[in-house]
């Protein structure tokens, strides 16, 4: 029997080394499930989960990205107040801070039968969904994962980033989508390791900062609707 209950929690401003070891925590719990069920007269389901956050400034980078593409060094870093981790998801440098909607779904893929490339494009139709609502046509990039806008086009930018980890069909890690950021922290980093490409926000766009609340609360009803999924608070 397969579980499409997803649990859902807001973070609000969180460290990111305290989120990482709460979704890694969640993560290790349901493959530890998926191990023993293997050994079960009658297996047990498996839970999912949906995190929230927003992070103090930090860089990222991903087990396949090179540090090269982290343009200041650690002085200037202490001076900016911004952070730099290695992560153990996939993908090259990016950066997080106030003004982003960071989500981390934690989830049993096999609950939805998806394999891990539809389960990435699953993530960026739900943020090309939500950006219709403000008028703006979000774009995937061919070969770059990612919300995109005027793909093909000079003035190209990314609006949401997406880094994944897997195992056992079990996610972790997920998507930033930049609201009202501060977009200038973008220009110390080579963004996912892509250069010539911007980066923009809603705010950016729009002229206006969106209210948040019924942003997360529009990703939410897509994550519901395309996973055909329940979401309950925890």
């Amino acid at each position: 029997m397969k579980n499409k209950t997803i649990l859902f929690k807001d973070l609000g401003l969180t460290d990111y080394q305290k989120a990482f070891e709460i979704q890694t925590g969640l993560f290790e719990k349901i493959k530890q499930i998926k191990i023993e069920n293997k050994y079960r007269e009658k297996p047990l389901m498996t839970e999912n989960y949906l995190l929230f956050t927003e992070h103090p400034h930090v860089y990222t980078l991903g087990k396949s990205g090179k540090e090269s593409n982290l343009l200041i060094d650690e002085t200037e870093r202490n001076r900016r107040q911004v952070q730099f981790i290695k992560t153990n998801r996939g993908g090259d440098i990016t950066y997080h801070g106030p003004g982003q909607i960071v989500g981390y779904p934690i989830l049993d893929l096999d609950n939805f039968d998806l394999d891990i490339l539809a389960y990435m494009r699953l993530l960026e139709e739900i943020i090309i969904k939500v950006l219709s609502f403000y008028g703006i046509k979000g774009e995937r990039s061919e070969g770059e994962t990612g919300v995109w806008l005027d793909v093909g086009k000079p003035q190209v930018r990314k609006i949401c980033a997406m880094g994944v980890k897997t195992s056992r069909w079990v996610t972790m890690h997920g998507f930033a989508l930049n609201v009202d950021t501060d977009l200038s922290y973008f220009n110390h980093i080579i963004p996912c390791g892509i250069k010539n490409k911007g980066v923009t926000s809603l705010q950016e766009e729009l002229g206006y900062t969106p209210d948040k609340d019924l942003l997360k609360h529009q990703i939410l009803t897509e994550f519901a609707g395309l996973l055909q999924a329940e979401i309950k608070s925890f």
